[in-house]
């Protein structure tokens, strides 16, 4: 829908990475478009498991902030 368009740009996720390494919590900062905003939550919440951070050894929740950059080619 947004490619037919011609919408592009830039969409702000924040999300989080569990003890466990699975991403939750994704939420839009920057908007682009209703449909790249939802494309860019479900890709974020379908990635694989990520390497948790760790404070003094030990597995713990942390945000990430990050942009997902939609282009036409």
């Amino acid at each position: 829908q947004a490619s037919e368009a011609g919408i592009t740009g830039k969409v702000i996720i924040q999300f989080s990475v569990g003890r466990d390494g699975k991403v939750m919590n994704a939420k839009v900062m920057r908007s682009v478009h209703p449909s790249l905003d939802n494309e860019a939550i479900r890709v974020i919440l379908s990635s694989p498991k990520w390497q948790p951070a760790k404070q003094s050894g030990n597995p713990v929740k942390q945000n990430y902030v990050i942009p997902i950059m939609f282009t036409l080619q």
